[in-house]
This record gives C-alpha cells, sequence and structure tokens, in this order.
C-alpha cells in the first residue's frame, strides 16, 4: 500500500483541481512508494492567492517564517527517509511603484522569500544530502530572466534574482565534495494567471505599454524534470527557457 500526498494550501488538505496525480518512485529501489497530487497551472495560482490575500500588510515574523522551514525538512525525512531533489520556486514581486516609493517592509518581505528562504532551505538540504546514503543530490534554484536584465519599477525582485545566481554558483561550488549538484533555471513569460497581464500590455523601459508573448508553462515543467533527472555526473547549472518572442534578445 502507498502513501498519498495531498497538496496543503490556506491550512486545507486538497487534490490537484483536475484530480491528477502522479507516482513517486524511490531511485533507489524503483519502487513506487507514494502517489502525490499533480498540480497544474490553477493549483499554484490558488496557492498564490492564499499567500498574498495580505503579504504586505502582514508584518513578517521570521520565527514563524524559520519554523516553518524546520518543519517542511522535518516531514519530508519522516515520510521519505532521504531528500534527492530540492526546488527553491517561492518568489515574490513588490508593487510596480517607484524604487523611492518601496517600503523596508516590503523590501525585507521579498528578500526574505525570495534570497532568505532559498538559502535556509539549501542549508537543511545539504545537511540531510551529504549524510544520507547514496551521498548527495541536486538543488535546483528558480532564478528569472530578472538575473540578467530588469523590468521597471523592479529593484528588489532584481537584487534578489542576481543574488540566487551568486547562491546557486557558490552552492554548486561548495557541494562538489559531497556529489550535491546545483543549477538555476530561468524563465520568461510563462503563461499563468501570474502572467494574465501580459496579455493585456505591460510597461516597457521606454514608458509606453505593449503585449508581450507567452508560453505554454508545461515547458517549464518539462525543462526541470529534464535538469532533476541527470545523473550526479552531469549539472545543467544554468538554464535560460523563455517565450521565443518576448522582448528580451536585443534592444526590446
Amino acid at each position: 500500500m502507498t502513501d498519498s500526498i495531498r497538496n496543503f494550501v490556506n491550512g486545507e488538505f486538497s487534490d490537484a483541481s483536475d484530480g491528477r496525480t502522479t507516482d513517486l518512485v524511490d531511485p533507489c529501489t524503483g519502487q513506487v512508494f507514494a502517489t502525490a497530487a499533480q498540480s497544474g497551472a490553477a493549483d499554484i495560482d490558488r496557492a498564490l492567492r492564499a499567500g498574498f490575500s495580505d503579504y504586505w500588510t502582514k508584518p513578517l515574523d521570521f520565527r514563524a517564517f524559520m519554523a516553518s522551514i524546520d518543519a517542511l525538512f522535518a516531514k519530508t525525512m519522516e515520510v521519505f527517509g532521504r531528500l534527492d531533489v530540492l526546488f527553491n520556486n517561492a518568489g515574490v514581486g513588490t508593487p510596480p511603484v517607484p524604487l523611492e516609493d518601496l517600503s523596508l517592509q516590503q523590501w525585507q518581505t521579498t528578500v526574505a522569500t525570495n534570497l532568505t528562504a532559498p538559502f535556509l532551505c539549501t542549508q537543511h538540504a545539504f545537511r540531510i544530502m551529504k549524510n544520507q546514503t547514496p551521498r548527495g543530490g541536486r538543488i535546483i534554484n528558480n532564478g528569472s530572466i530578472s538575473a540578467y536584465a530588469p523590468r521597471p519599477f523592479s529593484s528588489p525582485y532584481t537584487a534578489t534574482k542576481h543574488a540566487i545566481s551568486g547562491l546557486t554558483r557558490a552552492t554548486a561550488l561548495d557541494g562538489r565534495a559531497y556529489d550535491i549538484a546545483c543549477g538555476q533555471i530561468d524563465i520568461g513569460n510563462a503563461a499563468s494567471e501570474m502572467t494574465e497581464r501580459m496579455a493585456n500590455g505591460v510597461l516597457q523601459p521606454r514608458g509606453d505599454t505593449m503585449v508581450e508573448p507567452r508560453m505554454d508553462v508545461q515547458n517549464v515543467a518539462d525543462a526541470i524534470v529534464f535538469m532533476a533527472t541527470r545523473s550526479l555526473d552531469a549539472n545543467a547549472l544554468f538554464l535560460n527557457i523563455m517565450a521565443t518572442k518576448m522582448p528580451f534578445v536585443g534592444r526590446g
């Protein structure tokens, strides 16, 4: 009998919106040990809406913040007994207002979510991966096109994504001794509720707005699976996947 792993959103357990599940396979034995909800774009958007409901008005509780990360890895070890892949995916941006109008809380919350949390999760992963048998594992950081080129009014987000690139390189270097690989995926204009505004036009550096092309989010999922399933003697250090015609390469 296998365990069933469900999503946990807004204080409640739930299945994927379309009911899909996927088998979780022990890489050492090839045996299916659990089934998990196979979340799609609708599930991700639901989680984001729940998380953002009071995000910018409620002060960040760092004690609870760290406790939630501790609990995540404790539960992982309780259920699976090991950790093979960590995907540092959580990220937020600030409202698109001039740099000088951002509050300190908005800056600190963005840094805590986009940079401090991945660092703390990476620390936990290192402690587990270097001491498990077989040793090692893989860490994938969700960077951004903004790690190379910012959008207007995005200084906290852009700064943290530049920092994630540094964390990726340092983690890849420090992980060599323990067979821990680390890479980064930089995503541009994946179609979801989060990027719906791009279909109506978003602000460009020259001050006008422009409709931007988007790509099927399944391309992102496929790219992450590619990175996660390499043998530990290979590593996709940086992988950039974006809508073919989005304004990134060249001058807009």
